[in-house]
């Protein structure tokens, strides 16, 4: 065995995991090329609160690359972490524009949500969190996020679109970018099903291929456009400079109460998302990579948030949105045998090369990862099959917990609405000796959480 491998198998203990380098870093690319298109999203949303793009392109990478190569070094778990989609909608359309807030405040709210969570993080509270949520709840947590992640790849490809009549329908499978999709999914899944390695990742790289020859009817040109030249050169600090340490908490809690409601509403919603997006996703997807213990429970569970949290913290610094951990994406490395560390810090490695190479990495479009998110999302509904769904205290949380995802589009409501849900059963059958201090506590957070995003 070479030094390198040595270090590596020393590091990740890949031969314990049932692992190898190759299979690692083959992982670790595959998440990357899933959710490299963050690094493009990201700036164009905030740049909606005025924000400079370069800047925020510089901090969705560093941080990105900063937070997946601690989780892999630090927690040895092959999750990848990145700014939140979704949050990023939240901080420039809500907090910026509707409330008011300058973007340097809303980046103070961040960091103090961050900071929180590290609180949280350091006094184990969410290592209890994780470890009282009941075993129904944590094996419907991975299929929520299956049907959520495939949902997404489906609807943003257009294959299935919204209708006036019947809310959601099929989409217009006229449209190249649908056909183009479908080609992926067929192409991905003939690999998968074949047993190719790194079948998830030839797919999103075929399908990308192929669209440089099919034609999106809104641009008039390929689906996949060639860039101009393949390396960027910027200066870092010049880059950076827009938006580092501009976060600011001056004048935040000034103003109307209402404004002042919705600020301090908005840092707990940024904790909220945070915490329990990261917790159902690191349940969910834990299950599938064999990271959970004969009890259940993820014993690395606190060390991986306190990375999320930091990383939130860090993100809030460089000059973007809450930094989380990206469980969905990281499903398609776990699919392709991703057990360890080296699989976040292979990804982190590919995210600071986006800051050479971002041409490059910026021409793969939505249509060639969605087949990628809908082939996960068909791994995922697995665990589904080892719960007791005769139990209708049981078979209840399991569906609020999976159908909320999806249709309330967020993987926190699916495990509100599931702990909720499984709390009130317990009780109406007389069980409530079951629900352990921790669970109680948990269920009445989220009630209050409930009540006031309905209030606010």
């Amino acid at each position: 065995m070479n030094t390198n491998t040595s270090f590596f198998e020393k590091k990740f203990r890949l031969q314990e995991n049932g692992t190898s380098v190759k299979i690692e870093m083959l992982a670790g690319t595959t998440i990357f090329f899933t959710c490299v298109y963050i690094v493009a999203v990201n700036p164009a949303i905030l740049s909606a609160a005025g924000m400079d793009a370069r800047a925020v392109f510089w901090a969705t990478a560093l941080s990105s690359a900063l937070s997946c190569i601690w989780m892999g070094f630090y927690v040895n778990v092959p999750f990848a972490l990145c700014p939140s989609m979704g949050l990023n909608a939240y901080f420039a359309y809500y907090m910026v524009n509707t409330l008011g807030l300058t973007w340097q405040n809303a980046l103070g709210c961040v960091f103090i949500s961050g900071i929180s969570f590290v609180v949280l993080s350091l006094l184990n509270v969410q290592q209890k969190i994780v470890d009282a949520i009941p075993d129904c709840i944590k094996q419907s947590l991975g299929a929520g996020i299956g049907f959520f992640i495939a949902f997404t790849g489906l609807f943003q490809a257009g294959v299935i679109a919204p209708s006036p009549d019947t809310l959601l329908t099929l989409g217009d499978l006229r449209n190249p970018g649908a056909l183009l999709t479908i080609f992926g999914i067929l192409v991905t899944s003939f690999l998968v099903i074949r047993k190719i390695k790194g079948g998830i990742l030839l797919g999103v790289l075929i399908t990308t291929a192929v669209g440089i020859f099919v034609q999106n009817p809104a641009t008039g040109s390929g689906f996949t456009a060639m860039p101009a030249s393949l390396i960027s050169f910027d200066n870092p600090v010049e880059a950076l400079a827009p938006t580092f340490m501009q976060l600011s908490f001056k004048g935040m809690f000034t103003g109307a109460p209402t404004v002042v409601m919705g600020v301090v509403f908005s840092i707990i919603s940024f904790l909220f998302v945070d915490l329990f997006n990261s917790i159902g996703g690191l349940l969910g997807v834990a299950t599938r990579a064999g990271l959970v213990d004969e009890n259940g429970d993820l014993p690395c569970a606190g060390r991986a948030l306190l990375v999320s949290s930091a990383g939130a913290a860090a993100g809030a610094v460089l000059g973007t949105n809450t930094v989380t951990i990206y469980c969905a994406e990281s499903s398609t490395g776990i699919a392709e045998g991703g057990r360890t560390g080296l699989t976040a810090v292979t990804c982190g490695f590919w995210f600071l090369l986006t800051l050479l190479f971002a041409p490059l990495f910026l021409m793969i479009p939505s249509v060639a990862t969605a087949p990628a998110l809908v082939m996960v999302g068909i791994f995922m509904i697995e665990p589904l099959r080892h719960l007791s769904l005769d139990d209708v205290t049981i078979a209840m949380p399991v569906f609020f917990t999976v159908a909320f995802m999806p249709f309330a589009y967020n993987i926190s409501y699916g495990m509100l609405f599931g702990l909720l849900s499984y709390t009130f059963g317990q009780i109406v059958s007389g069980r409530a000796k079951n629900i352990s201090p921790t669970l109680w506590i948990l269920s009445a957070v989220f009630l209050i959480y409930f009540i006031l995003d309905i209030i606010i």
